[in-house]
């Protein structure tokens, strides 16, 4: 029988998946989402093939258990941000920043990538009910603004958080910068906003 690392099997097996979404992130982050096989997994982790299939049964299960691993995390961080905010404008802008820090950190292509490849029908119903938990934050500070039709709202802004997110050069923090300033304008102000 392997030994196992932990005071538990469940927290050994528990221990094992978290170093194996780890190193799928690791791979996507180097080598893109193309290079993640569950061979190359394998390999990295020092794991047997037939070892990896206790955790996964394919390439599009390994996919999707990254992809829903991370957004509760990023919906965390962003109600924590929100909370910390004072009025609506700073909560806003809480939330923007954040988002966008995500995007230069890195870690939200590597969940775009993975989220692009064709996933089940039961895999792709599981990211959109954890990505829906990431306008939470932002809908909630539009009905506490009394914003019509928040959740539309906060959806709308979200496709302008990622066009700027297209925009933003990972490494130069003097443009992103300006690129949240010029999302905060377009959400706070609109088009008639001098800026």
């Amino acid at each position: 029988m392997p030994r196992i690392s932990a005071e538990t099997v469940a927290q050994h097996r528990a221990n094992r998946l978290r170093d194996l979404l780890d190193a799928g992130r690791a791979i996507v982050a180097e080598e893109g989402p193309e290079a993640l096989t569950l061979a190359a997994l394998a390999r990295r982790v020092g794991l047997s093939r037939p070892s990896l299939y206790e955790y996964f049964r394919s390439r599009e299960e390994l996919f999707a258990a990254i992809v829903t691993d991370e957004l509760p995390d990023r919906a965390r961080r962003l109600a924590e941000a929100v909370h910390a905010a004072d009025d609506v404008p700073a909560k806003v802008e809480a939330y923007l920043r954040t988002v966008l820090a995500m995007v230069v950190d890195g870690s939200h292509g590597a969940v775009v990538a993975l989220s692009a490849h064709a996933l089940p029908e039961a895999s792709r119903r599981q990211i959109r009910a954890e990505h829906e938990k990431l306008l939470a934050p932002l809908a909630g500070v539009l009905v506490e603004a009394g914003v019509p039709q928040a959740g539309l709202r906060a959806l709308l802004i979200h496709g302008a958080v990622e066009a700027a997110a297209r925009t933003v050069r990972p490494g130069d923090p003097e443009q992103g910068e300006a690129v949240l300033q010029a999302l905060l304008d377009q959400v706070l102000h609109g088009i008639t906003s001098a800026g």
